[in-house]
């Protein structure tokens, strides 16, 4: 079974409730009528009941029935959603009229909805920018406790399965913050290596990676690496984690060996961390491009319950794939409550 097929199947196996702020775009609907069909969630669409049923039907997607449909303009809790934003943030001036023109907005609503505990995740971003995306998430759902940095990790699926864990690859920040500093490149390696555990199921051996080896050049950024290292290994004592090694140092045995004699991770590593997010953006996209590789991502991480960030270029399957993930992240969210 490959990794798609086992994320699905965990997530059929423990049907988690994700919410589809973006109700009514077609790629969306498309992909949640397969969902359903499939059993893989629970989907909670918002957007005018009729116009997602008559799009539905014009699309003939038979299943969008079996979704709980929510008018973000006329629903039952409307009240109650906006004076849960009001008292979340308060602190920052927000007045209970704010709250009420908020609350008909759909990427808020979808994260009051998580918050109330009436769903589990949230995936938008089709028609969405990033920052639109994330906005509410941070204001109403905040980060995991401990973590102040929110980031993205991609899945690399390769052709080589010599590396990483039979040629799956997780790497970080690939999406979000441009130049950690030394405490945010720590919070980065520990999620990353969190995401890969809950959503490719490995067990995480995670390389910070840099231009140096364990001291064999001498730089500021080096440095950072480094300081990253000490910070990760105190937030979670038991991560199999080590750097700074170069790539080919962190995944092939015999150069591991070679320039990290000793490590346990130098050669096996499976969760790469990139220094920046340049650094990120660029290393999968050549992977992709070049080695052939299937990107699937970016996940975002760091908040406390799982909201993704969909390419406003993405495809039905990047939507049904994106669904089934979430609902992985918020069966790990709960179980390390």
């Amino acid at each position: 079974m490959d990794l798609i097929s086992e994320i699905v199947e965990r997530a059929k196996a423990n049907k988690q409730r994700i919410v589809l702020p973006e109700g009514t775009e077609e790629r969306t609907l498309k992909a949640a009528n397969q969902i359903l069909t499939d059993g893989v969630a629970d989907l909670i669409l918002l957007g005018n009941p009729d116009e997602i049923m008559s799009l539905a039907k014009q699309w003939g997607l038979g299943n969008i029935g079996k979704a709980t449909i929510i008018d973000p303009t006329d629903h039952p809790k409307k009240e109650e959603y906006a004076q849960l934003l009001c008292e979340l943030r308060k602190k920052k001036g927000m007045t209970i009229e704010e709250a009420r023109k908020l609350v008909i907005d759909p990427l808020y609503l979808g994260c009051l909805i998580i918050k109330a505990g009436d769903a589990d995740g949230q995936l938008a971003g089709a028609r969405n920018t990033t920052g639109n995306v994330l906005r509410p998430a941070l204001q109403i759902i905040k980060t995991t406790p401990g973590i102040t940095c929110v980031s993205g990790a991609m899945l690399l699926l390769t052709h080589a399965p010599e590396y990483g864990n039979n040629g799956v690859i997780v790497m970080g920040d690939v999406a979000v913050t441009p130049m950690p500093d030394a405490n945010q490149l720590a919070q980065i390696a520990v999620c990353t290596a969190q995401t890969a555990k809950a959503v490719a199921g490995i067990d995480p051996r995670v390389a910070m990676l840099s231009f140096s080896t364990k001291g064999s050049a001498k730089h500021e950024v080096v440095d950072k690496v480094v300081e990253a290292l000490a910070i990760a290994k105190e937030l979670a004592p038991d991560l199999k984690i080590d750097g700074e090694l170069q790539a080919d140092a962190a995944l092939v045995p015999h150069i591991g060996a070679s320039k990290a004699p000793g490590s346990e991770i130098a050669g096996k590593a499976n969760v790469l961390v990139v220094p920046c997010l340049e650094v990120g953006n660029i290393s999968y996209k050549l992977v992709e491009r070049l080695g052939h590789a299937t990107a699937i991502g970016p996940i975002l991480q760091g908040i406390a319950r799982p909201v993704n960030d969909l390419s406003r270029g993405c495809s039905i399957d990047d939507v049904y794939k994106m669904i089934a993930i979430t609902a992985n992240q918020a069966i790990a969210a709960k179980e390390n409550k």
